[in-house]
């Protein structure tokens, strides 16, 4: 089989088709929550702590080699853990919904016993009469 043949095959497998339509998704749904918690979530919070922008939170660790400052900061590395728990808390209730509308598979009907098996039954029951 030749290289191209065996990527079309694998490239056009459904979960991977499934995966790249998930990623693209993904993508799109990051940039939504990352916009509901910078642009709704943290001014509430910065309001409530006393109109402080948490995105703006630093600590100054001095002065680099071109005199510019450097500044450790940790508002935005919370506001990168808010959207964290903001999305993963929002594919949680999506699995839990998606969970709840799947019905469960039939139960498989036990399968027919062999025919040996059959003929031996048979015979036994035969045997005790």
């Amino acid at each position: 089989m030749s290289l191209m043949t065996e990527f079309k095959e694998f490239a056009m497998r459904g979960n991977v088709v499934d995966m790249a339509v998930g990623v693209v998704i993904g993508t799109a749904f990051g940039k939504i929550v990352s916009s509901l918690v910078g642009d709704v979530v943290m001014p509430l919070l910065g309001k409530a702590v006393g109109g402080v922008s948490l995105a703006q939170l630093a600590v100054d660790l001095g002065a680099g080699p071109t005199g510019e400052p450097v500044l450790l900061k940790y508002g935005l590395f919370l506001q990168s853990i808010l959207d964290f728990l903001v999305i993963a808390a929002a594919i949680f209730m999506a699995l839990k919904g998606i969970n709840k509308l799947k019905t469960p598979p039939p139960a498989a009907a036990p399968a027919a016993p062999p025919a040996d098996v059959v003929l031996l039954t048979e015979i036994r029951d035969l045997l005790k009469k």
